[in-house]
């Protein structure tokens, strides 16, 4: 079974500007980013079986990604 990613772009298809504006000229957005898509790869990684790690883990990652998704949309939210 194939795992679909929780792409920012995908999930906020509406700021895909904005999106590509911040990570151009705001670092600090730029690194989130980049934070949150390698999160994202490892999850899906893991849910598709490819790497292995304990459920607990795995339920910290799936926060981590929820909280940085959480600080990106308020960037995402100001910036509009």
């Amino acid at each position: 079974m194939h795992i679909e990613r929780h792409s920012l772009i995908v999930e906020f298809p509406e700021y895909r500007q904005q999106i590509h504006d911040l990570k151009v000229r705001d670092a600090h957005f730029a690194r989130l980013f980049h934070e949150y898509d390698e999160i994202d790869h490892q999850i899906v990684s893991i849910e598709d079986g490819v790497e292995h790690c304990s459920d607990e883990e795995l339920e910290q990652l799936k926060k981590k990604r929820f909280l940085l998704k959480d600080l990106l949309y308020a960037s995402l939210r100001q910036a509009a």
